[in-house]
Parts: structure tokens; C-alpha cells; sequence
């Protein structure tokens, strides 16, 4: 009973955050709650598993991945709202307020991938899913790996509109989501 309650929840916390994207089939933030909603559901899941056995290799690669996940996307932010400059009063609704951005960030872990963020939330999903290997879990976390994907090729769409040859020259020296692999 917790865990729909905790599930209702989360759904309608991403739901309030991604309500407009939601009207946006089109708009990255539409794959994006699903890959939210997949790693909700792996952490409700795998939540009674985290603990169990702490120095497996499983668990030990699951903490590395949750750690680097943590770091990755507190440091994302911070340089995107020091660099990127957003502006809140930019006119597109599907995208939330920090993502507005003025100028396109190279800076920090942009410098090497374009999507750290997103390599947070794969960092997250992939660490969630080593707690406790199922079926189920293989298919969330497949799940928010392909909408994870989605979401970003649809981002690098937008900020093509957005940023032109500057984001297109940046996509020519990185990566998506591993430093100089992928």
C-alpha cells in the first residue's frame, strides 16, 4: 500500500513539473516524465533490496553509479544556471525555468558530453536496477534508457532552433552521454 502511495505521488510531482511538456508530444520533456516514471517505478521496486549483501559487486557498482549520478547532476546544474544564463521569460512552456538558457553552456561536464543530466538519470536508472536484478526491473530500466535516449535526440533538435551553428559545431566535439565513447 506504501508503495502506491509513494508511486501516486511521484507521478503527480512529475506530473505538475512536466504538465506542459505532456501537451507537447514533440517536445523533450514528453519522453522525459516517462524515463522519470520508469525510474520511480525501478526505485519502488528494488527500495527493500538496498541494503542487502553491501559489498556484492552488483552493489558496489550500484553505489558508484547512484554516487557518480548525484554528482553529475548537482554539478550540471549549478553550471547551467552559472553559464547558460536562463530566462525565465523565454515563451516556450514545455520547458522548465532553468533549461531556458541564453547561451549554450560548453563549460564543466558540458565540455565533454552534451547531456550530463540525462547521463545522471542514467547513472540513477542503471544503479537502481544493479540493487536487485528482475525481469521487471530489466524492463524499466529499458524503458527509461530508450526514453532517455528519445529525450535527448529531441533536445538536440531544439537546441539546433535554438543555438544553430554554434550547437552544431558543439555536437561535432561530443559526446551525448560518455566523454569521448557514446
Amino acid at each position: 500500500m506504501m508503495e502506491l502511495v509513494i508511486f501516486l505521488l511521484g507521478t503527480l510531482l512529475f506530473v505538475l513539473l512536466s504538465h506542459q511538456a505532456l501537451l507537447h508530444p514533440r517536445s523533450h520533456g514528453f519522453p522525459r516524465f516517462f524515463a522519470f516514471e520508469a525510474i520511480l517505478c525501478l526505485v519502488i521496486l528494488n527500495a527493500s533490496s538496498w541494503f542487502i549483501l553491501p559489498y556484492s559487486f552488483p552493489q558496489i557498482i550500484s553505489w558508484t553509479l547512484l554516487l557518480v549520478s548525484a554528482f553529475l547532476v548537482i554539478f550540471s546544474v549549478r553550471v547551467l544556471r552559472q553559464f547558460g544564463r536562463p530566462e525565465k521569460t523565454i515563451p516556450d512552456a514545455s520547458r522548465l525555468a532553468f533549461e531556458k538558457t541564453t547561451h549554450l553552456v560548453t563549460a564543466g561536464p558540458y565540455r565533454f558530453i552534451r547531456h550530463p543530466m540525462y547521463t545522471s538519470l542514467l547513472c540513477l536508472a542503471m544503479g537502481v536496477f544493479l540493487k536487485h536484478i528482475t525481469l521487471l526491473s530489466g524492463l524499466l530500466v529499458t524503458v527509461a534508457i530508450l526514453a532517455l535516449f528519445t529525450t535527448a535526440i529531441l533536445e538536440e533538435r531544439e537546441n539546433l532552433c535554438n543555438f544553430g551553428e554554434e550547437y552544431d559545431a558543439y555536437m561535432q566535439r561530443t559526446r551525448r552521454f560518455i566523454p569521448f565513447i557514446f
